[in-house]
């Protein structure tokens, strides 16, 4: 798919003037979607930092910033980024930045600025007029990677270039900021992890700074930095994009997780599922953390906002260490109280209202990303990589994968007395209320689709019904059930690495139905946010 070409000169008279009969109505219309996105404040007590942590986050945010940029770059183009410098109206500004390009990611990505077409499946990781069979011919290994880009030399032949080269100059200035950052840290965690991940970002090798994120225990502060996920990649699903968050531990939070992950072992073998489809795990060095988040770059940063993190991504790493899952306390109390409680306050009977709490929801999207580190890693058919193997529809299994198998693992451990702040009922009618909250994102990308699936399949299986008021009744036990088998045949799917059935089921439920998309409409006429967006940085940190 190719944008279309625009001058800036047009987007500047489009954007600017527009149709005089329509004018008023665009910039009211775009503004609206602006405002879906509710404004909040990032920040947290900075009282239990040391001085010289305290002195390490502009730095931080500097890399960050630098971060932000770079994914610019991959998502939109640096000549398209220039281009939004021209407009004039207000919100559609606004809006872009939010998007970081023309496309509403909310909005199954439809363009919102005049001009341009479909997002581009590569984005700017890949030529835009790039065909298949030109990248099948390129013999060059390095062209999966997740750290390349695939760029035309002089003569038009594809190559591929390291993003260490490919983006050398901004790249450079983080390497001198991350050298101010080693010297300031006081942590041995932290300090290792720097240095680390400062070699990492300048070689494209991320393993051994990995494996210092992981050794990582006590640091107050956290600093997630670099190209890590490859949602944005849809033509291979390969390529990273950079982004980063900026972490302060909650100390009493953390340490009341702690105790789940030595039961790490246990409940992967009491995952629903044929015993060949979740294997003994490692893990014994994963942790199980809560922060408040102070800045979102990058990726990260674009449309919907991230509430927990569960890195490294590398299996290499998974299967020595485990994985760290890190929930972002502060972001899921903005979407709890702003999105979710107001959604569930219109559609879950009344009789089950008091079954949506923070608690729930908290622990449903714990258990989300503890789930990501389950299941299988290598498929029981040949022993590729569930990436390798499901390919594009590696990313939506995945989600989907976590969606469920959280609610398992959060139902189980409330089972076993080890969840004592939330009950069953709370979690399945939280879960149901979370997925009308996390649709609005739109069913076109992986956790959309995931989303989806698993509010269909759940349909279809009973969990719930409506009632006279057309509200959402959860069938409580009818919905276990249905947890279990859908959890069965997700980690069916990824062990056999079975990318046809993959493909086929996706296609057909991975989509929004008819009633739900009349739910959607009627949520939307009550002003509900969407999703939230951030102010942040050092003034609102109150260091400025």
């Amino acid at each position: 798919m190719k944008r279309l070409a625009i001058s800036i000169m047009t987007i500047t008279m489009l954007a600017a003037v527009g149709c005089k009969s329509n004018k008023t109505e665009e910039k009211s219309e775009i503004q609206q979607k602006v405002d879906e996105y509710a404004e909040f404040t990032l920040t947290t007590n900075l009282s239990v930092l040391t001085e010289k942590e305290k002195q390490l986050l502009p730095v931080f945010i500097q890399i960050a910033d630098i971060m932000d940029d770079l994914y610019w770059d991959q998502y939109f183009g640096p000549e398209n980024r220039a281009n939004l410098d021209t407009i004039t109206d207000p919100a559609v500004k606004a809006f872009a930045m939010i998007q970081y390009g023309a496309w509403d990611r909310l909005g199954e990505e439809r363009p919102f600025i005049p001009g341009y077409g479909e997002r581009p499946a590569g984005c700017n990781f890949y030529p835009v007029d790039m065909t298949a069979e030109e990248y099948d011919a390129l013999a060059d290994p390095e062209k999966s990677s997740q750290y390349t880009v695939i760029r035309r030399d002089e003569n038009g032949a594809l190559k591929v270039v390291p993003y260490h080269v490919e983006y050398a100059d901004r790249l450079a200035k983080v390497d001198s900021l991350m050298g101010v950052a080693i010297d300031l840290a006081e942590d041995a965690g932290l300090k290792k992890y720097l240095t680390e991940r400062r070699k990492a970002l300048m070689t494209d090798d991320y393993y051994a700074s990995d494996l210092a994120w992981m050794d990582m225990k006590q640091s107050r502060l956290d600093f997630v930095v670099g190209p890590i996920e490859n949602y944005d990649d849809a033509l291979y699903g390969s390529k990273t994009s950079y982004e980063s968050f900026i972490l302060v531990k909650d100390e009493k939070w953390s340490n009341d997780l702690a105790k789940f992950v030595k039961m790490l072992p246990q409940l992967q073998n009491d995952l629903p599922c044929d015993p060949k489809y979740k294997p003994a795990m490692a893990g014994a060095e994963s942790d199980l953390n809560v922060y408040d988040v102070i800045y979102y770059a990058g990726d990260c940063n674009a449309g919907s906002k991230t509430i927990a993190i569960n890195l490294p991504n590398d299996e290499r790493i998974h299967k020595e260490k485990g994985a760290r899952r890190l929930q972002l306390k502060n972001a899921m109390q903005a979407k709890f109280e702003t999105i979710l409680k107001p959604i569930a306050d219109l559609l879950i009977a009344d009789d089950q209202l008091d079954n949506v709490n923070f608690n729930a929801f908290f622990s449903n999207v714990c258990f989300h990303e503890v789930a990501h580190g389950l299941g299988i890693k290598e498929t029981v058919t040949d022993g590729k990589s569930l990436r390798e193997a499901l390919g594009s529809q590696y990313s939506a299994w995945e989600e989907a994968k976590a969606d469920i198998c959280g609610l398992f693992l959060t139902t189980h451990l409330i089972e076993m007395g080890e969840i004592t702040n939330c009950t069953k009922e709370d979690a399945f009618v939280t879960f149901i209320a979370g997925i009308l909250r996390s649709v609005r994102f739109g069913a076109t990308e992986a956790h959309g689709i995931a989303n989806m699936m698993c509010f269909n399949y759940l349909q279809d299986n009973g969990a719930f019904t409506r009632n006279s008021e057309g509200k959402y009744v959860i069938d409580v036990n009818k919905a276990e059930e249905a947890m279990k088998s859908w959890a069965a045949l997700i980690l069916k799917v990824e062990g056999e690495g079975d990318i046809a059935f993959a493909k086929s089921y996706s296609a057909k439920n991975g989509k929004i139905r008819p009633d739900l998309q009349k739910d959607l409409e009627m949520i939307s006429t009550h002003n509900i946010p969407r999703d939230i967006r951030y102010n942040q940085g050092l003034k609102a940190l109150g260091l400025q």
